[in-house]
This record gives structure tokens, sequence and C-alpha cells, in this order.
């Protein structure tokens, strides 16, 4: 009984990542599609016509959900080992783990909504163009200050801080079965918006096409959630941003 039960259990876990890392791939390749239908390089440089205009909301929130998942899915790698660690030694169950990861992806999601809804907004007001990329430098430069100065903040160090140590969230508020999993997945999911939005509204920046950003962002917020390096490279990544603004609003 106990060696079906193990077997039962390796079967469930290895079918959780690879639905797991299927649907990161899948994103990522979504987003290349995007990319070059919106007639860009992997840099965001306008290379041919933009066969995928994206400048309302229909258009830009299933865009934007499709990138939150390339990006942010990485990042819960730490997290979900941490949740299995509770299979293994307390009451956490496959079907928790599953719940814990939707209800993440829906505050992304939510976030998606909001992203989307500021980019009409910038759009329409004419601070940057359809392909999501600032107009004036002044506005880059702005946006790359106000990130680097968040990496120094006392909210980022809190968000951060949960992203940095999911298994003490867990201990902290730990609720059993798929409906735990949800609640826990839906707050971490909140400190991990309060963590990382300034890497998302930096996509305004370049581009938000731009595949080369979106793969150093998802770098950064990987490394910054590593237990080892997190808390190391948060502030210097802040001092480099704050650096890059000013050599954007001076050049």
């Amino acid at each position: 009984m106990q060696t079906a039960n193990t077997s039962w259990h390796w079967l469930w876990r290895t079918i959780g990542w690879l639905v797991f890392f299927s649907a990161i791939l899948i994103a990522w390749w979504l987003m290349f599609l995007s990319a070059r239908m919106s007639g860009v390089d992997w840099i965001g440089r306008p290379i041919g016509p933009n066969m995928m205009p994206m400048t309302a909301f229909g258009a830009l929130f299933p865009m934007w959900s499709i990138m939150m998942a390339a990006m942010m899915l990485p990042t819960m790698v730490p997290t979900l080992r941490a949740y299995e660690d509770l299979i293994k030694s307390a009451d956490g169950t496959r079907a928790g783990w599953a719940a814990l990861l939707t209800g993440y992806l829906a505050v992304w999601i939510a976030g998606a909504a909001a992203i989307s809804i500021l980019q009409v907004i910038l759009i329409e007001i004419g601070w940057i163009d359809a392909l999501g990329a600032a107009h004036h430098k002044w506005f880059a430069a702005a946006l790359l200050l106000v990130a680097g100065a968040f990496q120094f903040s006392r909210t980022k160090e809190i968000c951060h801080g949960v992203c940095l140590a999911p298994m003490t969230y867990f201990l902290g508020h730990w609720r059993p079965g798929p409906l735990g999993g949800l609640r826990m997945g839906l707050g971490l999911g909140l400190f991990c918006v309060g963590c990382c939005w300034a890497f998302m509204v930096l996509g305004f920046v370049g581009g938000v096409m731009s595949l080369l950003w979106m793969g150093l962002a998802t770098v950064f917020m990987v490394l910054e959630k590593l237990p080892q390096i997190g808390k190391l490279i948060t502030k210097p990544l802040g001092g480099l941003l704050i650096a890059s603004g000013l050599v954007v609003a001076i050049l």
C-alpha cells in the first residue's frame, strides 16, 4: 500500500511540474509570436509592419496576461518547492499545490488588467506609442528613477522578504486543502505584485514587446527570490536603475 501511494504521489508531482513548465514555455512562445506580428525585433525595434496593433484594452489584456505568465511563473519555483516540503511533513496536498499556483496567477492576471488600462491611458495622452515605448526621454528617465528608488523602499523590503522566505509565510498563514492553497496563493501573489510591479512598468521604457527586456526582467526577478543572493542584488539593482535614469535624462 505504501509503495502504491508513493507511486501515485510521484505521478501527480511529475504531471504538475510538467504542466507548470509547459505553461511557461507556451507563454514565451506566444510572446515571441506576438513580437513578430508586431513587427519588432528581439530588442523591440520596429523592423516591419505592425500586424497586431495593441491600443485597446481588448487586445492588451490577453497580451499582458500571457506576459505575466511568462515572466512571473518562473519566479514561483521556490514557493512551490517550499509547499511540496509541507506535503511531506504537514497536511499539504497536491490539490493545494495547484490551488496555490492558481491563486498566485489570478492576482497577476488582475495586475495585467490594471497595467492594460494604464497602457491605454498612456497611449491616449501620447506618452507612449502603439508598441508601448516611451515617446519622451523624460518619461523613460522618470520610470527608471522611480523603479530604482523603489528598490530602497520599506514596501519593497517587506514584500521582498515574504517572496524570499515563502516557508515563513506558510508557517504564519497555513491553511490546508485546495481552498487554503488558493487563499495563500492570493496572499503571496499580492506580496509579489508589491515586490515586482516596477519591473513591469519599466516595460514602457523600451517597449513592452521587447523580448530582451522581458528576459532580463524575468532573470532579475528570479534572482531576487533566491535565498542565497536575493538580498544581495536588490539595492545594487536599484542603484543601476537610478544611474540609468540619470543617463537617459542627461543624453
